[in-house]
């Protein structure tokens, strides 16, 4: 199927844009300071659409252009997979960790989600 007979069956005129809601979770990842993090719940709460899933999904499939590593599980655990890049980027910006206990699998931190949990304050710009 061409891209003429996409456009003009209703399709995407542009298949490589990202969709609006994409768009707008990128942007408020972009936002979080460094040393800060916001919950995949928190971002959707700040946008007011969609839940912690949606932003999830989100960051798995758009996340890599973004400080993606600012946008975490509630719970504190590091992304499954991304720990020793995540870590690097967490010390290197002074973000609030707890450090794993002997008993905890591969003795990876967590973050000190008290402390390092952003709430948006000052950037209320585009806050629906």
């Amino acid at each position: 199927m061409s891209q003429e007979s996409l456009a003009s069956d209703g399709g995407p005129e542009h298949p490589d844009a990202l969709p609006e809601y994409a768009e707008r979770v990128l942007e408020v990842a972009e936002l979080i300071p460094p040393g800060r993090v916001m919950t995949y719940g928190d971002v959707a709460e700040w946008l007011d659409e969609g839940g912690p899933r949606q932003v999830g999904r989100v960051m798995a499939l758009y996340g890599g252009a973004v400080p993606w590593w600012r946008v975490v599980r509630a719970d504190g655990v590091l992304l499954p997979g991304h720990e020793s890049r995540a870590l690097g980027h967490y010390r290197a910006e002074g973000t609030p960790l707890k450090e794993a206990s002997r008993a905890a699998e591969g003795h990876v931190p967590r973050l000190d989600m008290r402390r390092a949990r952003w709430d948006g304050g000052g950037h209320t710009e585009g806050h629906t």
